[in-house]
């Protein structure tokens, strides 16, 4: 079920040029089931510019019941939603989409993030490790200001790894020469730029390894109505917002 809700900024900082918001619903309202991989829809005031709302994934859901979202400013939408203050009052619809697949436990899963694409992996990673799965992050990035702040997002006892393109933090190189690859996976998540996602693909179809990505195709309405998201797949043409963000690779028209 979708819920329109005010929330309360209770927080904020940085994380490798992003902003990260702690929200806390607003008049004591509780905070609906939200999955792994699920995202929301933001309402940007007092931004004749910015006309609909601005899709964003979930980060993190805090024990306490707090939702934690990562913003990068690269729109005026987004740009706006940075710069609030703690104490403003945001309009947010959600929860929004299909997640990642649950996990069984002693599986043995491998989370890959680039850029923003490292936050849905935060609130992933702590529903794998609580289920019993053995979960390691591989997060990319082109240098260590890109990194900065990320992962140390990552709950504590999750391993956590990263490549940097320029080697000024992890090991140097793309991600997908990280020490990571190398080891025996069940499963493989991945979210950030297209080009990253379609080469973890690709592995993971050589390895036979089960393999999810979160698509990042531009949305709208969040609901399946604008069909601006549309991604042509095996079962025909399916809205990324609705149908997805996630879905098995071997639904995707990918090679």
């Amino acid at each position: 079920m979708k819920h329109l809700l005010d929330f309360i900024i209770k927080s904020k900082s940085t994380a490798g040029g992003s902003a990260i918001l702690t929200l806390a619903p607003a008049n004591g309202a509780a905070l609906p089931e939200i999955l792994p991989g699920q995202f929301v829809e933001i309402k940007v005031e007092d931004s004749p510019a910015t006309m609909l709302r601005r899709p964003i994934s979930v980060c993190d859901v805090t024990p306490d019941g707090r939702l934690v979202l990562l913003i990068k400013p690269v729109g005026d939408g987004t740009r706006r939603l940075c710069a609030l203050p703690e104490g403003a009052r945001i309009n947010i619809l959600l929860p929004l989409g299909r997640g990642f697949s649950p996990a069984a436990a002693g599986e043995r899963v491998l989370l890959v993030g680039g850029g923003v694409g490292a936050a849905p992996l935060v609130y992933l990673s702590s529903k794998l490790a609580e289920a019993g799965a053995k979960v390691t992050v591989a997060i990319g990035g082109r240098s260590a200001a890109d990194l900065a702040g990320v992962l140390e997002l990552y709950p504590e006892g999750v391993e956590t790894v990263c490549s940097t393109d320029d080697g000024s933090r992890g090991t140097p190189g793309l991600i997908t020469a990280n020490e990571a690859f190398t080891r025996a996976w069940d499963r493989i998540c991945v979210c950030g730029p297209t080009p990253m996602m379609r080469a973890v693909a690709r592995i993971a179809r050589q390895r036979n390894i089960t393999c999810e990505v979160s698509l990042e195709n531009e949305m709208a309405c969040g609901l399946g109505a604008c069909l601006c998201c549309v991604e042509k797949t095996v079962e025909g043409n399916l809205c990324v917002c609705k149908d997805g963000p996630v879905f098995n690779i071997n639904q995707l028209l990918w090679e």
